[in-house]
């Protein structure tokens, strides 16, 4: 029977969604309201453009509402906010932004796809002239045309998440001078401390200033520039300011008609994403899932467990009783010349869970080449394996290299994914040739040193 579906945001979950459901049926109506100007962009290349690694805009933009339409008979509206969810009577109301118009659009489905937006803490002065935030293509314009017509010296970033350090090495290749100031004694939240002092000691050898420990308690700006008093009294000014402190769930839309949301206003889905309500699912930053490997609730905001949502929940319209298994928080980020990757649990999570090393897991760190020490170009790579103390349950990993991490990574996570154990790393088959790997890969060596930890 054809259905009509509302899809509620057009950028990573819910264009997939769009897409997977029109290749499911044919005869559905399908209606995707997306509040900006542009659907499924490439949010995480955005930071990129910002230095000139990604030249041209229209990079950036994946799929354009008319060839979104044109190929998958999609209604797509953008700038278009939907303001209100009427359950009872499956309807919801929206506002046309270009011409303040609102009006009312019914469905039998509808999807909740509307994604996280920065994090602005209540800090004085912190909507100040100069202080930006990086997560929409207008977001990034802003800063382009920023720098473009005010030839800024001196950023600072606020934040040393995945995205803090990658804004901060793109505003450092624009020819800035960059300081980040992260609240945490480390970069890189997803990996633990001795960890992320490689990335530490590379950020300074490449001129970033580097403060933590420090979080900012004021903003001001004057004359052009803006001053920042951190919490120790420190004080810093800069010609612009990057907030990088994190992301929060766009989840008040949910709470508003009534759909369950936890604490931090992320939407409460079951393991096939639908909401309290049988009829209205969601996928996404928005959404509460949970964690693959301790079975713990958490908002992770990752792109890619976002597309596969979406897949899963046109299957689940369409009829299956297809499951979303978790989400391991697999993430990788450039940082100068270093790689940085983690996937599952870190140590520093498994200690606030009241587990102990040496007695409820093991950690093995290992340095590796990339490739055959002898074939040119070969660079070293940390690797730190996290583990069940019997080895049958790999927890966790983190990786930092110049090359060749992101395959390694990968293979950990799927390994993991799997249920696989130290014991199953360490008799992976894996491709080897001088110019990509050793006889012995460093993923199989993490689990040969594991085994001899037990």
């Amino acid at each position: 029977m054809s259905k009509k579906i509302l899809i509620i945001g057009g950028v990573a979950g819910g264009a997939t969604a769009a897409a997977r459901l029109r290749r499911l049926d044919e005869t559905s109506e399908i209606i995707m309201f997306e509040k900006g100007p542009y659907i499924s962009y490439a949010n995480c290349g955005l930071p990129y453009h910002i230095g000139n690694v990604i030249k041209e805009r229209s990079s950036l933009l994946l799929q354009t509402p008319e060839a979104m339409s044109s190929k998958y008979n999609v209604d797509v509206r953008i700038e278009s906010e939907v303001i209100s969810i009427n359950r009872e009577n499956k309807t919801v109301d929206v506002k046309n932004l270009k011409i303040g118009e609102i009006y009312t659009e019914s469905y039998d489905v509808l999807i909740i796809s509307t994604g996280s937006s920065p994090l602005k803490p209540p800090i004085e002065g912190i909507d100040s002239p100069g202080i930006f935030t990086l997560w929409t293509v207008p977001d990034t314009d802003k800063i382009k045309k920023f720098i473009n017509e005010k030839n800024p010296k001196n950023a600072v970033v606020i934040g040393g998440g995945f995205i803090g350090l990658e804004v901060a090495e793109n505003l450092h290749l624009a020819g800035l001078n960059v300081t980040v100031a992260e609240a945490m004694n480390q970069v890189m939240a997803p990996v633990d401390y001795e960890m992320a002092q490689l990335v530490h000691e590379n950020m300074v050898s490449n001129n970033v200033e580097l403060l933590l420990g420090d979080g900012v308690s004021k903003f001001n700006s004057e004359n052009g520039l803006v001053n920042i008093t951190l919490a120790s009294g420190r004080t810093l000014s800069a010609d612009m300011v990057i907030l990088s402190i994190g992301v929060r769930p766009n989840g008040q839309l949910a709470k508003d008609a009534g759909l369950e949301v936890n604490q931090r206003g992320g939407i409460i889905v079951d393991k096939y994403l639908k909401t309290s309500d049988p009829n209205i699912y969601a996928i996404g930053d928005v959404i509460e899932v949970e964690e693959y490997i301790n079975k713990g609730k958490a908002m992770i905001a990752l792109a890619g467990p976002a597309n596969k949502q979406g897949r899963i929940c046109a299957n689940n319209i369409y009829g299956a009783q297809e499951e979303y298994k978790g989400t391991q928080g697999t993430s990788a980020a450039k940082v100068f010349d270093l790689t940085v990757a983690s996937t599952g649990t870190n140590e520093k999570t498994l200690n606030r869970m009241g587990m102990v090393e040496g007695k409820d897991y093991y950690t093995a760190i290992i340095s590796q080449k990339s490739h055959a020490g002898y074939y040119p170009e070969s660079a070293e790579m940390i690797l730190k394996l996290i583990f069940s103390s019997d080895g049958q349950k790999i927890f966790g990993a983190q990786i930092i290299g110049e090359d060749g991490v992101d395959k390694r990574i990968d293979t950990i996570a799927a390994t993991i994914g799997l249920n696989g154990s130290i014991y199953d790393l360490k008799e992976l088959e894996l491709a080897y040739a001088p110019p990509y790997s050793s006889a012995k890969d460093p993923v199989n060596m993490l689990g040969f040193v594991a085994e001899n930890i037990i």
